[in-house]
């Protein structure tokens, strides 16, 4: 076993597990403010008016955690900037057609790889654009009650000069249930990936950011 190695820096994992609580929060009240579920006894206070506050509080703190990775693409450690994420060196196109048979079972490992995999980086570009969707779409949405202010000129609200907010939802919801669908699968490979490489730390490194990786 090789010595451990700081691969995840704090900023990664704070915004990874941003990521996680937003999502949580802002599925479990969109689907509530797109079909109200619950319902309370009149008089009392608007339930609805405190899931859209949570929907709004989690929408910016979800927005700023894609903002402050975005900037640490270029500021962090070798293992966390942009350029991991373009797999064009000729080893690591290798390593995608080897990831997507271990993935499938075909081959009991997957090639060696400290930080993401070939094929992690390239799920994660399509991850990073489903978020761009969520976010713009989602203020667009919002800026509809304030078409003035800085939610229209620099945070979606110009996206509804192109598209209804009818077609802005359906995005809104398309790209929510992407999303979701991406986290089952990066549980199960992460997982995965956990009980083949024992002892290297797949899944405890977001949490203290260090992997053990095997000595080749």
């Amino acid at each position: 076993m090789a010595k451990p190695v700081y691969v995840w820096e704090f900023p990664v994992r704070l915004t990874h597990w941003l990521n996680v609580l937003a999502i949580i929060v802002l599925s479990f009240t969109g689907f509530y403010i797109g079909n109200p579920f619950i319902y309370v006894a009149p008089g009392e206070a608007s339930l609805m008016a405190v899931m859209r506050f949570f929907h709004f509080v989690s929408a910016y703190v979800f927005a700023l955690s894609f903002l402050l990775r975005i900037y640490w693409g270029f500021t962090g450690n070798p293992y966390a900037r942009w350029g991991q994420f373009f797999p064009l060196k000729g080893q690591r196109r290798k390593e995608i057609w080897g990831n997507v048979q271990f993935y499938m079972l075909l081959r009991r490992s997957a090639p060696p790889a400290v930080g993401h995999s070939a094929t992690a980086v390239l799920s994660y570009l399509v991850l990073f654009f489903f978020f761009l969707v969520e976010i713009v779409t989602g203020f667009a949405l919002y800026s509809e009650s304030h078409p003035a202010g800085i939610l229209w000129t620099l945070l979606g609200g110009f996206s509804l000069r192109v598209f209804s907010a009818s077609t802005l939802r359906f995005f809104h919801h398309a790209a929510m249930w992407l999303i979701l669908a991406f986290v089952v699968v990066h549980v199960y490979i992460a997982w995965l990936n956990d009980i083949a490489e024992k002892g290297v730390g797949v899944m405890s490194s977001i949490f203290g950011g260090y992997k053990s990786p095997h000595e080749e």
